[in-house]
């Protein structure tokens, strides 16, 4: 095929809700520009971008796939994103790389959960958007409730570029060009004047848009007042720096399965949104910028990475500058592993073209890379150029892992290495204190993607379950203890004896009259807590020099284990003020014993309590649904920081235990029909109420008991 240059290249992403038609949007394009014969559908399973075998299986998008159409000369990169909102990992990787962002917009159901998950992706990097109205040829749609939906939630720079000609004469009226649009049944458009009946609100809306773009250039307003208007070359220029600037948001039509506006949309995307070259240029890590420059050195991006049967691993890459050929030796920027580029490819979804170079600006395939999977930059040997990465979303789901079959262990954590350098949204963490891993994701669909991928890749099969939670164990009281250790087994025996002090490491230190500070030390744990030890130790009653750090590793081998239920021991302070050594039993072994139980005894006595995981959590759903939203929330404990409109949407902010959030995601989507989402931070530890501390005290002692 042929090779385009920046100038010619537009790079689009189709976002939105689930089902909102971004895969059969693609399938027209395709068949439009002739990439293939006939389109393909959902329910048959044949459809160019839904081509994974766990796609047709559930018939619904789970990764992003890249296609390309060749249409008046451009090359239009278009990936075609899951709008299921555990896949918005994927989302958000896309929109990474393109220069335009096509928001689809099912037009009987309106703005949903998926849309605005997209818009705050979008947002976030900055991609200049519009918005596509698909599917208004279906009973129960209402265009102008559908755009003041828009306009109510995304602002008032969401404006109307068409509008529709009611009953069904695949017709659509353009006010940007002000013409009347018929679509025959292969999609080809005819052109021709406004009917007298549609003119009055076309010509409203024509200067409406011309007043928008006009007010958002100080030159085109300059020529606005001069003229009284606008040439449509100028609309398009000032239409395009003002997308750029996220500032304007064009609204076209389409009925993708009818081929109704889908060439008037790439036409669009061809003159109007922008080009590699147009758009800022990309920044790199340490605050520089790179511009799409074929002619400089190569620098690419892996924005996704995608293991093929028989093929291997394809890394999808955009070019940030120069230009890349098979044979081409690059390095990657953040392993400095060495790269030898093989066959580059553009892709179709399953279907690859095989490419001699492509140039700066490009998205296309590489396969077996050796050394390189999501987020990295190759460049040339000798620069330092690196790509700021993809922010992928925290996970909102989390879910103890094991594998279903004992031996399996390594196969499985290969495996899971393994999707986790394919997408990042999906964590894997070990805790050695739980002994459990645990894997976090956007929801149980991803997991569940998961698990079939991992049987039918590597062969294993893994179980879920409810994860444990990282409690903490402290104090809330200053308490003191003394413990003797002495032990007499003929010849050498083991003498020490101890007298400590706990308290909350909740500030400085005030000593009692008795107790004297000598010398002190943090301890930095391996849990994240701090042991502050404190040496009062006066009139040399023990050696400190050589046996005070026996009494760390007690003490720090006392709180890896709380005495309460067994979890690890939060920041405390520890004070050794008195004590007894023997000359000759006195040694490293018995002051380790010594310290481990005088701690234990100490943090018995000193109002111990156990400390839970509180996350902050915002949660957006429709306003319909508050009450059992509310209502959810003061079943799992939370405190309610706040709450707020966005657009036709309600948030509420609020302070959740952790232990609570199991399956939350699930439970929320359940409630709104699909319609709500959350994200949650962790924020702090504090003390549990004490009914529920006896439960989790009541389960350790169960656990211990079975043991």
């Amino acid at each position: 095929m042929k090779v385009y240059d920046a100038d010619h290249i537009r790079n689009v992403a189709l976002v939105g809700h689930q089902g909102s038609g971004k895969t059969m949007l693609a399938e027209a394009m395709l068949l439009d520009t002739g990439a293939i014969k006939r389109m393909g559908t959902i329910e048959e399973g044949n459809t160019i971008s839904d081509y994974h075998p766990s796609e047709k299986e559930r018939g619904m998008s789970v990764f992003a796939s890249l296609l390309h159409v060749e249409y008046q000369g451009n090359k239009l990169n278009v990936i075609d994103t899951p709008g299921y909102p555990d896949f918005t990992g994927e989302v958000a990787a896309s929109l990474h790389v393109v220069d335009s962002a096509l928001f689809v917009i099912n037009a009987s159901e309106g703005v949903q959960v998926g849309t605005e998950l997209a818009w705050r992706a979008a947002v976030k990097e900055s991609t200049p958007s519009m918005f596509v109205l698909n599917q208004l040829d279906k009973e129960n749609t209402d265009f102008r409730d559908l755009v003041e939906q828009i306009q109510d939630r995304f602002g008032r720079g969401a404006t109307v570029v068409q509008l529709p000609v009611a009953g069904g004469s695949r017709s659509i009226i353009d006010v940007l060009v002000m013409k009347q649009i018929v679509f025959d049944e292969n999609g080809h458009m005819t052109m021709s004047e406004i009917d007298a009946e549609f003119a009055e609100e076309a010509d409203k809306l024509h200067n409406e848009l011309v007043e928008n773009i006009a007010e958002n250039d100080e030159s085109l307003m300059e020529l606005y007042f001069e003229k009284g208007t606008l040439s449509e070359e100028e609309m398009r220029v000032g239409l395009r720096e003002a997308m750029i600037r996220h500032e304007l948001f064009p609204i076209f039509l389409t009925s993708a399965t009818e081929n109704i506006g889908i060439a008037r949309l790439m036409e669009f995307v061809g003159n109007v949104c922008p080009t590699p070259n147009q758009m800022p240029e990309a920044k790199t890590v340490g605050g520089g910028s790179i511009k799409p420059d074929s002619s400089g050195e190569p620098v690419a991006f892996i924005y996704h990475t995608m293991a093929e049967a028989h093929v291997g691993d394809y890394s999808f890459f955009r070019i940030h500058s120069g230009t890349l050929s098979a044979g081409l030796d690059l390095v990657n920027a953040h392993t400095g592993a060495n790269e030898r580029l093989g066959q580059l490819y553009a892709i179709n979804g399953h279907d690859r073209d095989p490419v001699d170079k492509m140039y700066a600006g490009d998205l296309g395939a590489l396969v077996k890379l050796k050394n390189s999977h999501t987020n990295d930059t190759l460049h040339k040997k000798g620069s330092e150029i690196e790509m700021e990465e993809i922010e992928f979303p925290s996970p909102t789901y989390k879910t103890a892992a094991t594998s279903a079959r004992e031996g399996e262990e390594d196969k499985l954590a290969q495996g899971l290495h393994q999707l986790h350098e394919e997408d990042p949204s999906l964590t894997i963490t070990h805790d050695p204190h739980l002994h459990q891993m645990v894997l976090g994701a956007q929801g149980e669909m991803q997991l569940e993607i998961a698990r079939y991928r991992l049987k039918n890749r590597f062969g294993v099969d893994i179980e879920y379950s409810r994860p444990k939670v990282a409690y903490l164990e402290t104090v809330q009281a200053r308490a003191r203890s003394k413990y003797r250790h002495k032990k007499q087994t003929g010849g050498a025996g083991q003498f020490a004896d101890i007298k400590m002090l706990i308290e909350p490491l909740d500030g400085d230190f005030v000593p009692p009259d008795d107790i004297k500070i000598r010398g002190e030390h943090t301890e930095h744990t391996g849990w994240g807590a701090k042991i502050h030890f404190i040496d009062g130790i006066v009139g040399g009653v023990i050696d400190m020099r050589r046996f005070f750090g026996a009494i760390q590793k007690g003490v720090i081998e006392a709180c890896a284990k709380g005495p309460v239920a067994g979890y690890p021991v939060g920041d405390v302070r520890v004070v050794i003020f008195d004590g007894a050594m023997h000359a000759v039993d006195s040694n490293e072994a018995a002051f380790k014993s010594a310290a481990r139980a005088c701690f234990q005894d100490a943090f018995r006595s000193a109002s111990p309590v156990l400390l839970e995981p509180i996350y902050d959590v915002e949660v957006l759903f429709p306003d319909s649904y508050t009450g059992d939203v509310m209502g959810d929330m003061n079943t799992r404990r939370a405190r309610i920081q706040g709450m707020e409109s966005e657009g036709v949407f309600q948030k509420i902010l609020a302070q959740v235990p952790e232990a609570e959030l199991y399956r939350y995601s699930t439970s929320l989507r359940s409630m709104t029909q699909g319609r709500g989402l959350h994200r949650s931070t962790f924020t702090r530890y504090e003390a549990m109420p004490r009914h529920v501390q006896d439960d989790v005290v009541k389960e350790h002692e169960k656990e211990m008991e079975a043991h």
